[in-house]
């Protein structure tokens, strides 16, 4: 038996989008800029993908660009936006838990000369919203939240930040970093207040290499691609048709009893955790009740190293996380949970199992017998 309990990282792409993909490689390869019959046939790919993915979100077609994923659109909507709008301000904020797209690009714009506020989380990982108003200022011009922190499963109150944001200034924008919320979550940037918001492909069951930006009309933002002016002159190449519509057909097959979805991953999540708890010295970080993510768990084991517990569990192949895949392939200190105040002993002793709809009761059962009859020979080897 494979398990695979890695689904923050990426995910097993749906059959039906495979097969797609490879239609669209294969047999119906035309560019999408072209006159002809071909580019034609490419360019119906394109706008079906952007029809799919807008009905879902109920916003317009012309609202979507296509990127190369989550780090990609996160790059655009803040470098963008920061450059596009710095007549009316140089002032950033964000979260200090954001994912490396963010804090690192941000990290960028502050070399531009913009100066960025990090907010701060509480145990649990969220942000107070006092202290998102506390930073607000007349220079503000961009707050970027994400919606699900990849880490830990913290769900951040977008809703209500973006009111905060607009009542004190309409003028300044929101991004959402939705990589670990969209296909979780029922998301409408129009109804909540969000005015750009990234998405990634390989999260929810499609192809890598494939995300989305929303960005809304009356959003003022400068391209950060050069090229021949592709959509809309904001993200210029040839577009990706097969990995596009890939996307889109996988945010479609998601969406589809998708509440009866998270219904279960929520249950297999309580029975793990409750199963977690068998085991003397663990922790599990951030809430564990529906304001959290119906799919991450981030579980400390005392006394065992992180990369440790993940290679014993992947002899018997059970596919786990030792921190964000995102950022390296060599695990280290998080910084979610430094921010969260995590104990000293559980900071290199913490692993992420995240699941999808795939995932079974069984596939659990079997995990938590591999963790009942390691964990205790793990911790007396390091003990020795």
């Amino acid at each position: 038996m494979e398990i695979y309990l890695d689904n923050s990282a990426t995910t097993r792409c749906f059959k039906e989008v495979g097969e797609l993909v490879y239609k669209i490689m294969c047999e119906d390869f035309g560019n999408p800029s072209s006159l002809h019959l071909k580019g034609v046939e490419a360019e119906r790919y394109i706008r079906e993908a952007k029809e799919t993915l807008a009905k879902i979100l109920k916003v317009q077609e012309k609202e979507i660009l296509f990127t190369s994923g989550g780090t990609e659109s996160d790059n655009l909507a803040l470098i963008g936006c920061a450059r596009a709008n710095k007549r009316r301000g140089n002032h950033l904020i964000t979260t200090a838990v954001e994912h490396a797209a963010v804090l690192n690009t941000m990290k960028y714009l502050e070399e531009e000369g913009f100066e960025v506020t990090y907010l701060p989380v509480d145990q649990t990982g969220r942000i107070s919203l006092q202290d998102l108003k506390n930073a607000l200022r007349p220079e503000t011009i961009l707050v970027s939240i994400m919606y699900v922190n990849n880490e830990i499963g913290a769900v951040q109150p977008v809703t209500e930040a973006s009111k905060i944001v607009k009542e004190y200034n309409s003028s300044i924008l929101l991004h959402v970093d939705a990589v670990q919320g969209f296909g979780k979550y029922h998301i409408y940037p129009k109804r909540q207040g969000i005015d750009l918001m990234s998405v990634s492909g390989h999260k929810l069951h499609g192809p890598k290499g494939t995300g989305f930006l929303y960005v809304n009309e009356k959003v003022k933002i400068k391209p950060i691609i050069f090229g021949g002016g592709q959509q809309r002159d904001l993200r210029s190449g040839t577009e990706n048709v097969p990995g596009s519509a890939g996307l889109a057909l996988a945010a479609k097959m998601t969406y589809q009893h998708l509440d009866e979805k998270i219904a279960t991953m929520r249950e297999l999540k309580a029975y793990f955790i409750e199963g977690l708890f068998k085991l003397d010295g663990v922790v599990i970080h951030g809430n564990t009740d529906e304001s959290s993510a119906p799919h991450i768990i981030s579980a400390g084991f005392l006394g065992v190293r992180s990369e440790v517990l993940l290679h014993t569990l992947e002899e018997k192949k059970i596919y786990v996380s030792a921190g964000s895949a995102c950022s390296s392939n060599h695990p280290s200190v998080s910084g979610t949970l430094n921010e969260i105040g995590t104990a000293p002993e559980y900071l290199k002793s913490t692993v992420r199992f995240s699941m999808s709809e795939f995932t079974t009761k069984e596939e659990i059962d079997y995990t938590l017998e591999t963790l009942y009859n390691c964990i205790p020979i793990l911790r007396k080897f390091t003990r020795h």
